[in-house]
């Protein structure tokens, strides 16, 4: 992200954020008809069974609507860890999560980790 004024406010609305086959974008709100989502997990592998998750339990809450997944970031910050990427710090806000989709003839695919 590029800030090129020093004291320019940094708009959340534009901040993503990738993750392997995971991308995550600040968003204003989260759908109202959401519902919670137990745990941390944003997307587990099927392959190597490794998880795209945030590593403090009590600092976010998941949303789910429909095919959508949402995170809330409640506190300060959110660590998204990973076991082949480096940790992303997700600031307090709003979120929506996407996996990466692949073509194939047939329908689009998630892609597997």
């Amino acid at each position: 992200m590029l800030n090129h004024s020093k004291n320019s406010q940094v708009n959340q609305a534009s901040l993503l954020y990738r993750h392997g086959d995971v991308l995550i974008a600040s968003i204003p709100n989260i759908p109202p008809r959401a519902q919670k989502r137990v745990g941390t997990t944003l997307a587990h592998g099927e392959v190597t069974g490794h998880s795209h998750r945030i590593q403090q339990s009590d600092a976010v809450q998941l949303w789910v609507h429909g095919s959508e997944l949402f995170l809330e970031v409640k506190q300060a910050s959110a660590t998204l860890i990973h076991e082949e990427h480096q940790t992303i710090e997700l600031p307090q806000g709003l979120y929506r999560i996407w996996r990466q989709r692949e073509y194939r003839p047939d329908a689009y695919v998630e892609v597997e980790d």
